[in-house]
């Protein structure tokens, strides 16, 4: 089983943590940088391929993954030139890739079965498999709805559920066959895309654990609760760094 790794952003939104080393690398717990707890998770399930989509900072997830062997993995990269966002930087590789693989940020805490993403996208025949989460946002305000300047309704504060993206998807090399190499392509346009050509993705709905790095007030979420979720995470046996 295959997986890229989208690991080339610029952690932008997660500045000062991320002026010298690249987000994936960022420390959790203190302990384990973010990438090798999903690496170590991938190996666990049964992934034996990685490519590692690289740009900021690259030469320091190079130097930390290596090869992969110390994960058990078999590990490549791709390096951008020029940012290719979310789903450009497949374009120019997917003669290396097989018909169905994983995809997914390197900025992703979560203990959901990566393998049973991918077989589900593989026997379901969708374009695109998403992993979704369900989230909930408290409005801090009363919702109006008008016809016209009519009040037609009226909600204190309510409290609004959705399923979001998790950043990790099964595609398949079909799905990306016509696109041109070098173009700056994100997974909003890959869907608004599909949508447009009436080939729905699929969702895989998940309810476990989920945390994206995104902000700092994330890392800081999962610094606090990692003693709580390590054994959740991390498969049995990885070596307790000295």
């Amino acid at each position: 089983m295959h997986v890229v790794i989208m690991a080339g952003g610029a952690g932008v939104r997660l500045r000062p943590y991320t002026s010298t080393l690249p987000k994936p690398l960022v420390p959790i717990g203190e302990s384990y940088a973010i990438l090798e707890i999903v690496l170590r998770q991938l190996a666990a399930r049964g992934f034996t391929h990685v490519t590692l989509a690289i740009n900021h900072l690259g030469s320091l997830i190079r130097a930390f993954v290596g090869d992969g062997s110390r994960f058990g993995l078999a590990v490549d990269y791709v390096e951008e030139q020029q940012p290719l966002s979310t789903i450009g930087p497949l374009f120019g590789i997917r003669e290396r890739l097989p018909e169905h693989f994983l995809v997914m940020n390197g900025d992703v805490l979560t203990d959901l079965d990566y393998a049973d993403v991918l077989a589900r996208h593989a026997g379901s025949g969708a374009p695109l498999t998403v992993a979704t989460y369900r989230r909930s946002v408290k409005i801090d305000f009363g919702v109006l709805e008008l016809a016209g300047d009519k009040v037609t309704s009226f909600s204190e504060k309510p409290v609004l559920h959705y399923r979001v993206s998790m950043g990790v998807y099964g595609l398949s090399r079909s799905t990306i066959a016509h696109y041109p190499v070098g173009q700056p392509f994100g997974f909003d346009q890959l869907v608004l895309d599909l949508l447009g050509r009436g080939e729905p993705p699929t969702g895989y709905e998940f309810d476990g654990y989920w945390l994206d790095i995104g902000r700092p007030e994330d890392y800081d979420e999962a610094n606090r609760c990692f003693a709580e979720v390590r054994d959740m995470l991390l498969p049995a046996g990885t070596p307790v760094p000295v």
